[in-house]
């Protein structure tokens, strides 16, 4: 599936991945290919990704690796959309 990480400034993350995790209000949810069309608000907390897709070298401190790794990008709040195995996420 696809993910784009978009912040008010500039598209942060463009590519392909396997999952997505983020912090919804309600708690967090993890997305994988073929998952159910959703939006979402999304909380402060971490958007977590595992795929091959490499982070422009642009943005690459805005991201971290975790231990598991996948992926890290900490976000103040945002909105998800999952639609056709393409999931945006505007972050603030």
């Amino acid at each position: 599936m696809y993910l784009e990480i978009v912040s008010p400034e500039a598209t942060l993350f463009a590519g392909n991945v396997t999952s997505v995790t983020v912090p919804g209000v309600e708690g967090e949810f993890q997305m994988l290919k073929d998952h159910a069309a959703i939006i979402s608000l999304l909380q402060e907390g971490d958007v977590k990704f595992e795929g091959n897709a490499p982070v422009s070298e642009m943005h690459a401190s805005k991201f971290a690796k975790g231990s598991n790794g996948k992926t890290i990008f900490h976000i103040t709040s945002g909105t998800v959309e999952m639609k056709d195995n393409k999931v945006i996420v505007l972050a603030d």
